[in-house]
């Protein structure tokens, strides 16, 4: 779930089209004074920079005895910045070499689709810093391995706890669990410079075992913040390898007026393990799909901001592909492109989006007998890459087949500003500002709708959550373990431990109730 999830910046950020220093020293002239007008504000509002879903932990050494603190102060363009601070007590990031520049920090991504807070703990060629826990005079391993497995990589690592204090917003210093990364396949990616993995999902997908808590979880019980944190993911119509800064927010404890439009549909969480919502039908261009509704929710379907693409179950998928290709005015196209092997190329005077149609997905409502739906045009889904060579601009597309799970991903959440409501079990959907392309809005929400046409139920009632499968197959092990033990002794049992029964009630030989069993 690491693909691409919410990109934060803490520190100050300076935004990257004020080109002069004069530009850069008005800037954070101005970012200070507001950040003294809105001190103290909750919810805690961070800043997030186009679509690529890293949150950057500033760290810095003390030119005292080494033990630097790390500063995460952020603000937000775009909208109003809300100045806070978390400090860690000890350094959270180390530099590879202890004379470079004073700062450094950790991208870390941030996904609702797992639940660990994890950092690479050791020198890595693919990371340029990492968490040295000999520098934190805080820090307490739990001495207990963890490994963690995605969809797309893996890594192995030691849980142990650290402080944080969080002074402006949300006062206070707090221990969280963390895991810091010793070993990884495929996590840790050329070019792609992420240094961990914030997992904000429920407790029950955190490794190896629920008991763990998570970093959310902490900061709720501790600091007493409201159980609901929303997103807000921009990049819409962007370059999908571009680095620009396009503003977008994370918000926690709370929801930030000024990140969406219109009012938030909500639909609940129906278990509490993924982000897992209730999916009634698909539409491609207005025309429903006309599948059971159980196929779209085979065997979840997920709020997941580290999945790069929205992934539908393999029937919906090859359903899906066969109405954009019909209804799209492209005659003939290849098949690569839709399977993710090929890209489509446009000269960059053409934009390619209006030839393909609408997608909208239709979502359980509260009230069980009505529904809503988040419709993405294809800028969301069309995703350009970045230019080949002068005159070409070449397109990915957006969506995926999955074996395992119907993924709202990052595909269809920069279209939204999405509200995780811990506390009252739903997930909400609002149309984000950013959600714009040459002025013109790329996604929609409208409802409600009556259900009477779809099944009251379309997830099926029993529902296995992977702890609970670890669990049952380890109570089966168990229990074959000892039936076999049991028969392995019973076989073994020698003539003369076994019994009978005499007139003394004494067990011989001749009725032997194990004898008797086995005839």
């Amino acid at each position: 779930m690491h693909n691409r999830a919410i990109k934060i910046y803490y520190e100050l950020l300076i935004d990257v089209r004020h080109k002069t220093e004069d530009h850069k020293r008005r800037k954070l002239n101005q970012i200070a004074k507001e950040k003294r007008e809105l001190e103290g504000m909750l919810p805690l509002l961070v800043a997030l920079p186009q679509h690529q879903g890293l949150l950057s932990l500033w760290a810095g050494l003390t030119s005292g005895d080494g033990a630097g603190r790390a500063v995460l102060d952020h603000s937000s363009f775009g909208c109003h910045p809300v100045s806070h601070q978390i400090l860690p007590e000890s350094p959270l990031a180390a530099p590879l070499n202890r004379q470079q520049a004073v700062w450094n920090k950790l991208n870390i991504l941030v996904d609702t689709g797992s639940s660990n807070f994890a950092v690479a703990g050791v020198p890595d060629p693919d990371v340029t810093s990492y968490f040295n826990t000999k520098l934190s005079s805080t820090y307490r391993s739990q001495g207990i391995d963890v490994t963690v497995k995605y969809s797309q990589g893996s890594w192995t690592g030691v849980l142990g706890t650290d402080v944080i204090t969080i002074p402006k917003g949300i006062y206070g210093s707090y221990t969280i669990n963390i895991a810091t990364i010793l070993e990884s396949e495929n996590f840790f990616l050329p070019g792609v410079k992420w240094h961990g993995i914030l997992g904000l999902a429920y407790d029950a997908l955190a490794k190896p075992s629920s008991s763990v808590e998570t970093f959310f979880d902490s900061l709720v019980r501790q600091a007493k913040i409201p159980n609901i944190f929303s997103l807000q993911m921009c990049g819409a119509g962007l370059p999908v390898s571009g680095s620009g800064t396009n503003g977008g927010s994370l918000v926690l404890g709370g929801i930030e007026s000024s990140l969406y439009k219109g009012d938030i549909w909500y639909t609940p969480v129906k278990e509490e393990w993924y982000y897992q919502v209730e999916i009634l039908k698909l539409e491609v261009g207005g025309q429903n799909l006309e599948l059971d509704c159980r196929e779209y929710n085979a065997d979840k379907a997920i709020v997941d901001s580290g999945t790069t693409l929205l992934r539908l179950p393999q029937k919906v998928f090859g359903a899906v592909v066969q109405a954009i290709a019909r209804t799209s005015l492209i005659q003939e196209f290849s098949s690569g492109f839709w399977t993710g092997s090929q890209l489509a190329c446009w000269d960059k005077t053409e934009r390619p989006w209006s030839l393909f149609p609408k997608l909208s997905i239709y979502l359980r409502d509260e009230n069980s007998s009505r529904s809503f739906r988040i419709s993405v045009l294809p800028q969301l889904y069309i995703q350009p890459i970045l230019g080949i060579g002068e005159n070409l601009q070449c397109y990915r597309f957006g969506i995926s087949s999955s074996t395992s799970a119907l993924v709202i991903g990052a595909t269809v959440m920069e279209g939204f500003y999405v509200i995780f409501d811990r506390a009252q079990r739903r997930v909400g959907f609002a149309v984000s500002p950013c959600a714009e392309v040459d002025g013109s809005p790329v996604s929609e929400i409208e409802g409600p709708f009556t259900t009477a046409d779809v099944a009251s139920n379309c997830v099926s009632s029993v529902s296995f959550h992977e702890p609970v499968l670890w669990i049952a197959s380890y109570a089966l092990m168990s229990l074959c373990g000892v039936i076999l033990l049991v028969l392995i002794i019973l076989l073994l049992i020698p003539p003369r431990c076994q019994h009978r029964y005499t007139d003394n009630d004494v067990v011989n030989d001749e009725s032997s109730l194990v004898r008797h069993r086995w005839k």
